[in-house]
């Protein structure tokens, strides 16, 4: 592939909910949804409609979501809104069941001080194993986020050589992709991960180099948001920051 990038997507309620049980030092977040129907929210459909913006300057050749409805929602919102600007995009994206976000098992729905509160063991069996390897009862690792990433490039530099590729998805994914496309080695991916801000509707993105690797050349882009006055939100998304 020429270019690969990450749209993650708009705002979503679940994001909003999080952060209000955060600050409220409750144990659980109030979701009634299953995690892959949580909606985008009014910003986060605007954010949608400004990543179209940078979309209609930069086309790309394909467009493969996560099928959780915040991404899939994402994906279609900002290619409807480059094509009314007559950009050369797909009409759909391609759904693939292997960008979904991570699954944390007995953890969904808990808080930091939930976890602390109710899984203390599992805390300290995190703070033993690492963030990268530790695997939450029913959930998966960062590890097995990547096992199931690593294949879908392998079957798109077959089937893309050459083209730009835009995948839309969650925050975790712009670390799997960093970790998978440019080699960063578990160390210093979760210092970057401790210190990167991955807003919604922001674009990452990766050149291919002759050598085979890819470089980081846009880093969590935001000038699109800013450029057509759209807040840009920094909210979280639980699988990325809670464990």
């Amino acid at each position: 592939m020429a270019w690969v990038g990450l749209l993650r997507h708009g705002q979503s309620t679940g994001n909003v909910a999080r952060e209000e049980a955060e600050s409220d030092g409750r144990e659980v977040i109030d979701i009634a949804e299953r995690d892959a129907d949580v909606p985008l929210t009014p910003l986060g459909e605007e954010q949608a409609e400004a990543a179209g913006e940078w979309l209609a300057r930069s086309p790309v050749d394909l467009v493969v979501a996560s099928p959780y409805r915040r991404a899939a929602e994402t994906a279609r919102i900002a290619l409807a809104a480059a094509r009314q600007q007559g950009a050369p995009v797909p009409r759909e994206p391609v759904i693939d069941e292997r960008l979904r976000d991570r699954e944390l098992g007995v953890l969904d729905l808990l808080t930091t001080r939930g976890v602390r509160e109710r899984w203390p063991d599992e805390l300290r069996r995190k703070q033993r194993l690492g963030k990268f390897y530790y695997r939450p009862p029913g959930g998966e690792s960062w590890a097995d986020v990547v096992l199931r990433v690593r294949p879908l490039l392998r079957e798109l530099h077959a089937d893309a050589a050459g083209k730009r590729v835009l995948f839309v998805a969650h925050e975790m994914t712009v670390f799997t992709l960093r970790y998978l496309l440019e080699g960063v080695p578990e160390p210093e991916l979760l210092r970057a991960a401790s210190r990167t801000e991955v807003a919604n509707g922001s674009i990452t993105g990766w050149s291919a180099e002759p050598d085979g690797r890819y470089r980081l050349t846009e880093e969590q882009e935001t000038v699109h948001l800013h450029a057509t006055a759209t807040e840009p939100t920094e909210d979280d998304d639980a699988a990325a920051s809670l464990t």
